[in-house]
């Protein structure tokens, strides 16, 4: 489906707010021990940004690793976001369909904890991307 360009801008700032909203969520999770839902809301936070920074340059995609592919090819490949940027994003989408899906695995503390600053930056870095590319 084709945006208009005020269409666009109106669906990468909702997603961008939904990205920092969804990332505020995890630390209550946290305080209250919920570490395999804090995994599902960190991919998310993560997701809601990427799929900004897709919408933003006109990049379409339909599911999950569809977003992992686009993003690895348009951005990573072209050096415009690190490769640990999107190992970690690899990383965190496996960490939720592990939580998510696995019936034997229980996500921990030592799990979710090293990943919140590093979540934090991966979102201001897709923002960043965001907003240099409107101001060109």
């Amino acid at each position: 489906m084709r945006l208009t360009e005020e269409e666009r801008k109106i669906v990468v700032r909702f997603r961008l707010d939904k990205s920092k909203k969804t990332f505020t969520e995890v630390s209550i999770l946290i305080d209250n021990a919920f570490w395999q839902t804090a995994a599902n809301r960190l991919y998310y936070a993560c997701y809601y940004a990427v799929s900004a920074l897709l919408v933003e340059n006109g990049i379409e995609t339909q599911t999950h690793n569809g977003v992992i592919n686009q993003l690895g090819l348009h951005f990573v490949r072209k050096g415009l976001l690190s490769a640990e940027n999107g190992k970690f994003y690899k990383q965190i989408f496996e960490l939720r369909q592990t939580g998510d899906y696995s019936d034997w695995i229980n996500i921990e503390e030592d799990d979710i904890k090293p990943l919140i600053e590093k979540a934090k930056n991966f979102i201001h870095t897709i923002e960043q991307l965001i907003l240099n590319k409107t101001t060109e």
